[in-house]
């Protein structure tokens, strides 16, 4: 699962040139509180927190659970939830004031380089996506046809959640931010679902200086693990799942931990995002899932025929069709309440959304463009109760991507590569780009939820996924064949180390006991068929006679145990080294200089360390407050502990990405459900005076895992605090 970034520095700098000459100066009103003060007296919910600080909301009905949830999640991250909000009304560049952003790039502009150093995505950058996807006009028109009474009731009783929270601590609420509305709710999963598969990615390919692909002529391709293992597979008879997905440690796309019981049925514990009202992956009594990110190819980008005698046209099916167009108007905060106006014309065609550049006009059609039920299939999903459940809600097919591995109390596994395929037509090469003239490339329809590959029951009694190809899912007896689906599927075929270091653990045990699963999923090893043991090979078998620090690079590798253990001697050099040569792969573009990235990898060694193979701990840091804890675990291995691919000033690496929030899920051979669950940090994901700030963060240094209270009894033996919301 990944988080959008800036789309292209050409953007930003014509924002900040358009801010000058079509200036718009305005004052952003406060947020009056008073209306929302006392709405919890509208809803029956009581919030348990546990010794851990997680809360277990109760609810006479699914919206009071919904109200809870949204009130106990603010108190940990209002601000997270405010910018997520703020994000889906594309109003993000209210949250910060802009005046430093809107300086650097007007330097930009005249050639004098940014003055100042702003971190992060430009929000201005991000609203004018939320605009050029037209997410608020979708909602609008569909809203009440395509999501369902009880399922807005949710929403709105989520969104007042926050607004009570809002109410009642005005100091947090940041300028621009008006009360929350069910629709807010429902836009943020509009918005952020498709750039899971990639979309962010799609749009910003058309800002580079050039065309990046090739017209296709009609002829005559985030990191998460998950596995189930079903009772077939098991020493003790219990079904298992693994729920385990890599995701920033902070920010809208950071996992809370959460209980909800209602008296309506929904009985679910998982994770959820700040501004999410429903359990994204978790279980219940019956059943649990775990998601994975998987990349098919669901995004089009049409090459438009335009012609200058021909203004504000663009030729279809021999004729011309005018472009139909509205007006984006984004608003940057200054600074204090001072804010100006940006307006820029948005295009949209028949294929969907247009993006005008110097090498082409572009429009970009994508699967779930016209959707706005995300929301809907969610709620389904956790209100199902048994596989029939599952399935039906699935076939709802209103998340067009992420992978799904199931279990339930019945032993039941299966691996669903969900993907909505548009019906394409395949006499085009629908992984370049597409002519924009033609009907023929206008894809209307869907590809039925059966389509899309998945294993259910294998013989082999497990499967699993972590980022890696559908056709290796389970024992290779039971594995799908890719020549059985269609290449306009764009389904990718890598395997990550992950992917072949739990095939070659679980295939080679044929009764995995509850240690064994839990060995599994912490193991740090290279698999000699992973592309960091590619790399290693590689430099290896090279010649650096004469230049010392490579030839002793060398010697360390070649004592390397392939492993990111804490004490592992040569993961450092071999980590730091394979990073920059194979990241670049993962967006299609050639290897990094191994040769280069060896030699400086040893220099900033060297220079920090003082030699070429520090433990890997010593260098691989996990941070949280005053906590500075040597980190095993690395990148694309089960334990997966990730920073950027440069090191801090220090020459260490901070722990920013990967394990977050894991749960190990089991039923017992009469069905009843137990799990054992650890995140990162802790409950209080923002508030640093908490004791819930950091308490996890030592246990999860040291693998270990704390139990999932699921029975009121149970959390009331573990009980921190009780209250009711508003009351």
């Amino acid at each position: 699962m990944r988080r959008i970034g800036i789309i292209a520095a050409s953007v930003v700098v014509a924002l900040a040139v358009a801010a000058v000459v079509f200036l718009h100066p305005g004052v952003v009103a406060g947020f009056d509180g008073a209306p929302y003060a006392k709405l919890g007296q509208n809803y029956d919910v009581r919030i348990l927190r546990d010794t851990w600080g997680v809360p277990h909301i109760y609810g006479k009905h699914d919206a009071d659970v919904a109200f809870g949830l949204a009130y106990a999640h603010a108190e940990d991250d209002f601000a997270t939830i405010q910018q997520s909000l703020m994000t889906s009304r594309g109003r993000l560049a209210l949250v910060e004031p802009y005046a430093p952003r809107l300086l650097n790039g007007l330097t930009k502009a005249i050639g004098l380089g940014a003055l100042i150093d702003m971190p992060g995505a430009d929000p201005a950058i991000t609203d004018y996506l939320v605009r050029l996807l037209r997410v608020r006009e979708k909602l609008d028109a569909k809203y009440e046809s395509d999501i369902s009474a009880p399922t807005r009731a949710v929403l709105q009783a989520y969104a007042d959640g926050i607004n009570l929270y809002a109410a009642q601590h005005p100091e947090k609420v940041v300028a621009g931010f008006t009360a929350a509305e069910g629709k807010d709710i429902a836009a943020g999963f509009v918005f952020f679902t498709p750039l899971f598969f990639g979309l962010d990615h799609n749009i910003a390919e058309l800002f580079e200086p050039a065309r990046q692909r090739e017209i296709s002529l009609a002829a005559g391709g985030g990191g998460s693990n998950a596995f189930a293992v079903a009772p077939s597979r098991a020493a003790d008879h219990y079904t298992r799942l693994l729920i385990n997905s890599h995701q920033p440690y902070k920010g809208p796309l950071a996992w809370y931990e959460a209980r909800v019981h209602s008296e309506d049925g929904w009985d679910m514990a998982g994770g959820v995002f700040p501004g999410s009202p429903f359990i994204l992956h978790g279980f219940g009594p019956h059943l649990g899932w775990a998601n994975t990110v998987n990349t098919p190819d669901l995004t089009d980008i049409y090459v438009l025929t335009t012609d200058p005698a021909h203004p504000n046209q663009y030729k279809f099916d021999g004729q011309w069709r005018d472009f139909e167009r509205s007006t984006a108007n984004i608003t940057l905060r200054l600074f204090g309440p001072l804010t100006i106006t940006v307006s820029r014309d948005i295009l949209q065609s028949v294929y969907g959304s247009v993006i005008v550049r110097p090498h082409g006009t572009y429009a970009i059609r994508y699967s779930g463009h016209e959707k706005v039920n995300q929301v809907e299939q969610y709620y389904r999903l956790n209100k199902a109760q048994n596989a029939a459940d599952f399935e039906a809600a699935m076939r709802l097919q209103a998340i067009p991507s992420q992978n799904y591995t199931y279990a339930d109390a019945t032993g039941r596994i299966a691996y669903y590569y969900n993907a909505v395929f548009p019906k394409r037509d395949p006499a085009y090469d629908w992984s370049k780009y597409l002519p924009g003239d033609t009907s023929r490339t206008l894809w209307t329809e869907y590809l039925p939820f059966d389509a899309a590959p998945h294993v259910v029951s294998p013989r082999s009694g497990f499967v699993f996924n972590a980022n890696n190809t559908p056709f290796a899912a389970t024992a290779k007896a039971d594995d799908l064949k890719p020549e059985n689906f269609s290449p306009t599927f764009g389904i990718e075929t890598r395997m990550t180390n992950r992917g072949w270091r739990i095939f070659e653990q679980l295939n080679a045990d044929p009764s995995i006991t509850r240690e064994a699963f839990r060995t599994y999923k912490f193991d740090k090893t290279y698999s000699k068929n992973s592309l960091m043991a590619g790399v290693v090979k590689d430099l290896l078998a090279r010649n650096f006679a004469g230049d010392k620090l490579l030839t002793d690079a060398q010697d360390v590798l070649r004592r390397y145990d392939m492993t990111a253990d804490m004490e592992s001697r040569g993961a450092a050099l071999a980590i730091m080294t394979a990073l920059p040569v194979v990241v670049p792969t993962f967006s299609g573009k050639p290897p990094g200089d191994a040769a280069a990235a060896l030699r400086k990898a040893g220099e900033i060694l060297m220079q920090h360390f003082g030699r070429l193979d520090p433990e890997w701990g010593e260098v691989n840091r996990l941070r949280r407050g005053t906590l500075d804890l040597p980190a095993g675990g690395g990148p694309d291995t089960l334990r997966a502990i990730e920073s950027t691919i440069e090191p801090s000033p220090d020459g260490k690496f901070e722990a920013i990405k990967g394990d977050t929030l894991i749960f190990l899920v089991e039923w017992d051979p009469a069905g009843k459900v137990s799990a054992q669950s650890i995140h990162q940090f802790g409950s209080a994901t923002l508030d640093a005076s908490s004791p819930h700030y950091a308490d996890q963060t030592p246990l999860y240094q040291r693998q270990e895992m704390k139990p999932v209270w699921l029975d009121e009894a149970e959390v009331r033996q573990h009980l921190e605090r009780e209250y009711r919301p508003g009351r």
